[in-house]
C-alpha cells in the first residue's frame, strides 16, 4: 500500500524470508561458518540456537545452498514425532525404502536396519550425509537419546551421520540436562545466535529498503532508527513488523519520513501490551510477543521450506506476484545489425520465455572460444577467437580462471563478479541438446542480465533460469604474474608476503611484521577472514577467498551487482 508513496517497487518489510532481502551480519556469517565447519568434522552434532526472529532460517538457507555435492541432506521441519515416525521421517528423506519385516506395525528395527545399510553404502561412495532437524527445542528426551544413538553409526574412520540441531534458547537447557550428558558430549561445535546491534539494525533497515527500491536518503529519522532498535532487541523478525506498521503510519499521515512518535505508536500497535512494558528498553520479546511469534513460526517455516527447494534446485521459484509491478520483465536490447527485435519491453511471460529461449539457441557449447571470448570482453581482456588455451592466454594478462560445478545464487552475489552460466535448455521435442554457455553480466535483485555472443542483452527473471541452471559457472579474477598456482599460494615467499599484505589490508592480522608470520598464524588469518566474509573456514587461500581479498583491498574488477 505504502510503497509507491515512498518510491519503492516492492514492499521492503516482509516477515517471509525472500531471498531478495538476504542480510548477514557477522554474527549470522559466523554461525554459517560453524555449520559448514561441522560438514567436515567427522560426525557427531553441531547446535545452531537463537531467540525467535533471529535468522537462523536464514543462516539455514545459506548453509544448504552450500553444502557440496557430496552430501545427502535429510531436512526434519516437524520435530513433534515419536521414535518411529523420527526414523521413517529420515528414511524417506534420503530415499530409503522400509517396511515392516513381518505383519502388522513397523518396528524401529525395521528402519534402522536398512537406514544403516544406505548409510554405510553412501560411505563407500565417498558421499557424506547430513541431518537436519529444525525447531528442534521440540524433541521428546526419548527421541534425542534416539538421535544420540544414531550418531553410533559408524566406521573406523568417521561417524555415517552428522546431525545438525536449530532451535530457541530451550534447546541449550535440554542439552544440558543430566540424562543427556552422553549426547552433550558429542556435540562438536555449538554457537548462539543472538540479535543485531543498533548499527546493525540501521544496516538490516537500509539494506532491506535499497533492496526494495529506494533511491534517496532513508524515511526514519536517525532518533527513530535508534527507538526501533530499542523496541525490537535488534530481532529481525520484530524489525520488519515494527518497520512496517511505522512506514504505514507516515504514509497515513501524509509524511515521508517516520519520526520517534510515529515508531512509539506503531509498536504499540504490532506488540500491544509487551511494547508499553518494554518502554525504552531492549532485548528479547516478552512473554506475549514471544508466543505470538511462534504462531507465525509455522508459516514462515513452511514458507522457508519452498525458497530452500528452489535454492538446492529442486523446483523452480515462481514468478513475482503480478500485484508487484516487476521493471522491464524482459528487455532485449539487440545489436543494431542483429536483425528482428527478439522482444519488447511489457511483452509478458510468454514473450520472455521465448526471448530467452531464442537467446540459448544461439549461444555456443561451454568450452567454446567464443564464449570465453565474451568473459573476456566483460574484464577488457585480450583474447584470440579461436584460443585453443584460453586460461592460459588470459593468465599472461593476469587473470586467473575459477571454474565451479556446484555454485549456488548465494555464491553469485557473494563473489559479485561477471560469470559464464552452463545452461541445459530443453529442445522442443523434449530431449537435451546439450549445454551451452551465456554471461551472466548483471544481477539486480529477482533480475538477471544475460549476454550473447552476438552482443544481445537479455533481462529476465532469475526463476526462469533455475530449472535450466545445475551450479556450473567460470569466471576469472586478477592475481599477480609472480602469484602461484593451486589452492596454497603460501608455497612460495613471493606468494607468502603477496598474501600477507592482502590479509594485513583486509584486517585480518598486523602488517608488517619482522620476519613475516608463521604459516600456522597466516592459517589463523585466513580462518579469521573467510568467517568474516561468509566463506567456509578452512584456512586455505583457494581462489573464492582470493576473489574476496581482492575486493577487500579495492582492486579493480568488473562487478556483477552493478553490471560495470
Amino acid at each position: 500500500m505504502y510503497a509507491p508513496f515512498f518510491g519503492l517497487a516492492h514492499a521492503p518489510f516482509s516477515i517471509a524470508p525472500d531471498p531478495r532481502f538476504l542480510f548477514m551480519s557477522a554474527r549470522h556469517r559466523e554461525a554459517l561458518a560453524h555449520l559448514l565447519y561441522g560438514l567436515d568434522a567427522g560426525g557427531g552434532f553441531v547446535l545452531l540456537t537463537g531467540e525467535i526472529g533471529t535468522g537462523k532460517t536464514t543462516v539455514c538457507r545459506c548453509f544448504l545452498q552450500q553444502i557440496p555435492a557430496h552430501c545427502n541432506v535429510a531436512y526434519i521441519f516437524n520435530p513433534r514425532l515419536t521414535v518411529p515416525e523420527l526414523l521413517r521421517s529420515i528414511c524417506d528423506e534420503f530415499g530409503v525404502a522400509h517396511r515392516p519385516a513381518a505383519a502388522g506395525a513397523e518396528t524401529v528395527k525395521d528402519c534402522l536396519d536398512p537406514l544403516n545399510d544406505f548409510l554405510l553404502q553412501q560411505h563407500a561412495a565417498g558421499r557424506n550425509n547430513v541431518l537436519i532437524i529444525d525447531e528442534a527445542q521440540s524433541l521428546a528426551p526419548e527421541v534425542l537419546e534416539q538421535l544420540r544413538l544414531l550418531t553410533n553409526l559408524e566406521t573406523s574412520e568417521r561417524k555415517l551421520l552428522q546431525i545438525i540441531l536449530i532451535g530457541q534458547p530451550e534447546l541449550r537447557a535440554m542439552v544440558a540436562r543430566p540424562e543427556l550428558e552422553q549426547l552433550a558430549q558429542r556435540v562438536i561445535a555449538r554457537y548462539h545466535l543472538d540479535a543485531l546491534n543498533p548499527q546493525e539494525t540501521q544496516q538490516y533497515i537500509a539494506h532491506r529498503l535499497a533492496v526494495a527500491g529506494l533511491q534517496g536518503p532513508l524515511p526514519f529519522a536517525r532518533r527513530a532508527l535508534a527507538r526501533v532498535h530499542g523496541l525490537t532487541g535488534g530481532v529481525p523478525r520484530r524489525i520488519n513488523l515494527l518497520c512496517d506498521r511505522a512506514l504505514l503510519g507516515a504514509y497515513a499521515a501524509g509524511v515521508r519520513e517516520v519520526s520517534v512518535a510515529m515508531v512509539r505508536k506503531a509498536a504499540r500497535e504490532v506488540f500491544g501490551a509487551a511494547a508499553r512494558a518494554k518502554g525504552a528498553g531492549a532485548g528479547a520479546p516478552g512473554a506475549m510477543g514471544r508466543w505470538w511469534f511462534a504462531g507465525l513460526g509455522g508459516l514462515v517455516g513452511a514458507t522457508a521450506v519452498v525458497l530452500l527447494g528452489w535454492a538446492m534446485g529442486w523446483w523452480p521459484m515462481p514468478a513475482p506476484p503480478k500485484a508487484v509491478p516487476a521493471p522491464a520483465a524482459a528487455v532485449v536490447a539487440p545489436p543494431a545489425d542483429a536483425g528482428a527485435e527478439a522482444s519488447a519491453p511489457g511483452s509478458g511471460a510468454p514473450a520472455a520465455s521465448e526471448a530467452l529461449a531464442r537467446l540459448l539457441a544461439a549461444q555456443p557449447a561451454v568450452e567454446a572460444p567464443a564464449a570465453w571470448l565474451l568473459l573476456a570482453q566483460a574484464w577488457q581482456a585480450g583474447l584470440q577467437s579461436q584460443s585453443a588455451d584460453p586460461c592460459g592466454q588470459l593468465a599472461l594478462e593476469g587473470l586467473r580462471c575459477h571454474r565451479q560445478r556446484r555454485a549456488s545464487l548465494n555464491l553469485l552475489r557473494l563473489i559479485d563478479r561477471p560469470v559464464l552460466l552452463t545452461l541445459h535448455p530443453a529442445s522442443a521435442a523434449g530431449a537435451e541438446p546439450g549445454a551451452v554457455a551465456v554471461l551472466l553480466r548483471q544481477l539486480d535483485g529477482d533480475l538477471a542480465t544475460l549476454l550473447g555472443v552476438d552482443g544481445t542483452r537479455l533481462q529476465v527473471p532469475v526463476a526462469d533460469l533455475a530449472p535450466l541452471w545445475r551450479g556450473e559457472i567460470a569466471t576469472l579474477w586478477k592475481a599477480p604474474a609472480n602469484l602461484p598456482r593451486g589452492d596454497d599460494v603460501a608455497v612460495t615467499a613471493a606468494g607468502a608476503a603477496w598474501l600477507d599484505r592482502r590479509l594485513a589490508t583486509a584486517g585480518a592480522g598486523p602488517a608488517g611484521l619482522r620476519g613475516g608470520p608463521t604459516a600456522e598464524q597466516r592459517r589463523a588469518r585466513i580462518h579469521q577472514f573467510q568467517l568474516s566474509q561468509g566463506l567456509t573456514p578452512d584456512g586455505r587461500a583457494g581462489p573464492l577467498t582470493l576473489m574476496m581479498l581482492n575486493r577487500a583491498a579495492g582492486v579493480q574488477e568488473p562487478r556483477l551487482r552493478s553490471g560495470d
